[in-house]
């Protein structure tokens, strides 16, 4: 199957199910479940590079291994921590029903079909090493499956570390600086950046597989300057206060790093 045709069918899959799941989003009254269905569907674009491009099986399949492992833990965690909120929905939605009252619901389907979008343009790691039939792996598909493993294991770590200290009751409105998040305020955003670049370090192992630097880069500023970070931080600033702007005055945003002593 050509590369044309790859990139059509995933762009009217994905246009497809976004638009039921705006159907489901609507009739349960949360649309914080794109978040899940976003995360969800690159595991189906991904086995379906696998089984209808012409690269290398034993790539493809390792390939397609990796997106799917990733995009089903994702998908999983944030199911949990949809499902445990609802029908309470994220402050990033809340935020949208306001600034989009006139015209909420056309609104909202527009962002749903953007991220639609989203899923063919970021998927492109996955789909030019899916083309190559080079009938070996490269050391650049070896290291960017290493730094895969690393990746995601961090993200598990951190999401499980932060599942933890919000289940004892004695940390009520406190913020979480143990393990990963003693050295970043949001180590889970910083290894979920990092797994890109993994997909990045992969796909440069085949022609034209710099191209994709794209999906890392994009994924940096959307957790730094879009609906990552800033959204959070101003969640939890009205949530924590105080205790929440010391957090911010010691430990790094992003990148992980030893904690700084507070401004006095």
């Amino acid at each position: 199957m050509s590369v044309w045709l790859l990139l059509l069918s995933a762009l009217i899959g994905c246009g497809v199910v976004m638009t039921l799941v705006f159907w489901f989003a609507r009739r349960v009254d949360n649309y914080s479940v794109v978040d899940v269905a976003w995360a969800y569907a690159f595991a189906p674009i991904a086995a379906g590079y696998a089984a209808f491009a012409g690269g290398w099986p034993m790539r493809r399949v390792l390939l397609a291994a990796l997106a799917v492992l990733w995009s089903v833990r994702l998908g999983s965690h944030l199911f949990r921590r949809v499902a445990s909120h609802h029908p309470e929905e994220d402050g990033r939605y809340l935020e949208m029903r306001t600034r989009w009252k006139a015209n909420f619901a056309w609104e909202m389907f527009k962002f749903y079909q953007i991220q639609a979008l989203s899923l063919v343009i970021l998927s492109v790691p996955f789909l030019i090493p899916s083309l190559n039939g080079r009938p070996e792996l490269h050391p650049l598909e070896v290291a960017g499956a290493v730094l895969w493993f690393i990746a995601l294991c961090g993200e598990t770590i951190a999401d499980a570390q932060l599942a933890a200290f919000k289940r004892n009751p004695a940390n009520r409105g406190a913020v979480c600086d143990r393990g990963l998040w003693r050295y970043s305020r949001h180590p889970n955003y910083f290894f979920e950046w990092l797994v890109w670049v993994a997909f990045f370090v992969f796909a440069c192992g085949s022609p034209w597989g710099w191209i994709s630097v794209l999906c890392p880069a994009v994924m940096l500023h959307l957790l730094l300057r879009v609906t990552g970070i800033p959204l959070t931080e101003q969640q939890a600033l009205r949530s924590r206060g105080d205790a929440y702007r010391r957090y911010q005055q010691t430990t790094s945003a992003f990148f992980p790093w030893f904690p700084r002593r507070p401004t006095p």
